[in-house]
């Protein structure tokens, strides 16, 4: 078959599915299961979910985040899932459950993650890991609230405030409530079904592969559900056929020795601060497209389908004004089609101090956190290589350590380039797929009409998984999109956890 009609097959299947008739749209028996079963619990539903919130998750805080998995275990076997951890050494386990359908045609894999990322408790405005419940967002006025009593209405544009709330414990429980759902109503799964919840996604997953190497024929499958990340602003449940890949960096630029008196020294020692800023600004221009050479090249276009679905969402007008933004970087074009573009970062700064804790000093040094978004066809180990020399470029003698005094007097300029370890490249699994319209066709009978994204903006190991078990990968998104993740404060709304139940329910009931 020629390009063209593959990609006209392609427009006319995605349309079929995309036409699905109101009758049968929203018409889910394991959905309608699922609605039952939470409007039958919703009290003891939050109070199951507070208390896994209340394990602390940070990534790095292995003690704790075994404690979270001990807890999945116990959870999984209080559901009939056979749970088992996968571990190799020196890294925080994956937790496994699966329900086996004897003569099962296909197997379904359901992915998601426990551990949380990095906070400042004194950055919230209520402890992290002591779960509470506001009437609405908490930058629109929302109140604290008690927890409900029995027989109490549940309001479902509460929100619950913790760290993981959303990213990602919400589809995590979110999937167990689903199989309490379904063993209630007495469904069960016509295919085999696997879970598994890894515990250190926030980290990269530096040893997620070794995880699913070690266990190659317990987790393949037809198709993994990647159940993470905010849903379309529009409300909508998401499909996404793809995700970002990540690789971050470290670039730190060198002044004097020690820090110096602003008064005694300045004109003369060179302001690593200023550097860092004039380095970082060299990177891009006016309106955010990256100046560093061949940084877009290899990326792999968008097709007619995958242009169609972005297309198909609409304008970004209504969350830049919800954002307070009076422009966007990107030059015109729309958010849909800029997250299928390689992106550079800048993550944070630090040189010296501010407010109250200012000195009047020429800082010693001036260090910037980057993140590089990858995208098909560009990899993690080719950006950096243009990231660094495009800083050559700009007269940096560029190192991996401290420089010591040799290298100090024999280059004017210093830049030292740590590159992580860990990182992944990006993923997007074809949109004609076989399994992607009946995957599509479910969603559209829980919800309707729902929103199909090329690729997820956020980044998930899809590469290893698709590198190692040869499966293909679909993600599904029900948090809300103005969740605060990754930051302070971070909510779900009640609507979407209760939407993510019959999400859930009917994707595992999938043939």
């Amino acid at each position: 078959m020629n390009i063209v009609k593959r990609i006209c097959s392609i427009v006319i299947a995605f349309t079929m599915v995309a036409a699905l008739s109101p009758a049968q749209a929203q018409d889910n028996a394991a959905a309608r299961a699922a609605r039952e079963w939470r409007t039958a619990h919703e009290r003891q539903i939050l109070d199951d979910y507070f208390a896994f919130l209340r394990i602390p998750n940070l990534s790095r805080d292995l003690p704790n985040v075994r404690r979270n998995a001990e807890y999945l275990m116990q959870a999984m076997d209080k559901r009939g899932l056979k749970a088992r951890l996968l571990e190799v050494p020196g890294a925080p386990p994956a937790v496994y459950g699966e329900i086996l359908v004897p003569g099962a045609k296909h197997t379904y894999v359901f992915y998601s993650h426990y551990d949380g990322q990095p906070l400042d408790p004194n950055e919230w405005a209520t402890p992290p890991f002591e779960p509470v419940l506001r009437t609405a967002r908490l930058d629109l006025g929302g109140q604290l609230l008690p927890f409900p009593a029995p027989g109490q209405r549940i309001d479902a544009d509460w929100r619950i405030y913790a760290r993981s709330a959303s990213d990602a414990k919400a589809a995590v429980f979110s999937m167990l409530t689903a199989v309490d759902a379904l063993n209630a109503a007495g469904l069960k799964p016509r295919a085999n079904i696997k879970f598994i919840f890894e515990g250190e996604e926030e980290l990269e997953s530096p040893h997620f592969a070794q995880i699913l190497a070690a266990n190659k024929e317990l987790l393949k499958g037809d198709l993994w559900f990647i159940c993470d990340g905010p849903e379309d602003p529009s409300g909508r449940l998401t499909i996404k056929f793809g995700a970002r890949g990540i690789q971050k960096l470290e670039l730190t630029v060198f002044g004097p020795k020690r820090p110096l008196h602003s008064g005694h020294y300045g004109n003369w020692a060179p302001n690593p601060a200023l550097m860092l800023a004039q380095l970082l600004g060299s990177m891009k221009d006016a309106e955010g497209r990256v100046l560093v050479e061949n940084f877009y090249d290899g990326v792999v276009p968008l097709n007619a389908v995958e242009l169609a679905s972005i297309a198909e969402a609409g304008n970004d007008d209504a969350q830049r004004k919800e954002l307070g933004l009076a422009r966007v970087d990107g030059g015109g074009k729309s958010l849909g089609e800029l997250i299928n573009q390689p992106s550079l970062n800048i993550r944070g700064m630090s040189s010296g101090r501010i407010g109250e804790q200012a000195a009047n000093i020429i800082p010693s040094t001036a260090t910037a956190a980057i993140d590089l978004r990858l995208v098909k066809g560009v990899t993690k180990e080719g950006q950096v290589a243009r990231v660094i020399a495009h800083i050559r470029k700009q007269g940096y003698y560029v190192v991996d350590r401290d420089p010591d005094d040799a290298t100090r007097l024999a280059h004017p300029r210093i830049a030292r380039v740590v590159v992580s370890a860990d990182g992944y490249n990006a993923v997007r699994t074809p949109m004609d797929l076989p399994l992607a319209a009946n995957v599509l066709a479910t969603a559209r009978s829980v919800r309707s009409p729902i929103a199909v994204q090329p690729t997820s903006g956020g980044s998930v190991p899809l590469d290893m998984i698709v590198d190692v078990l040869g499966t293909e990968t679909i993600s599904v998104s029900t948090a809300n999109y103005d969740n605060n993740q990754h930051s302070n404060n971070e909510d779900i709304k009640l609507l979407n956890l209760w939407n993510g139940f019959e999400t859930h329910a009917a994707l595992i009931m999938m043939e």
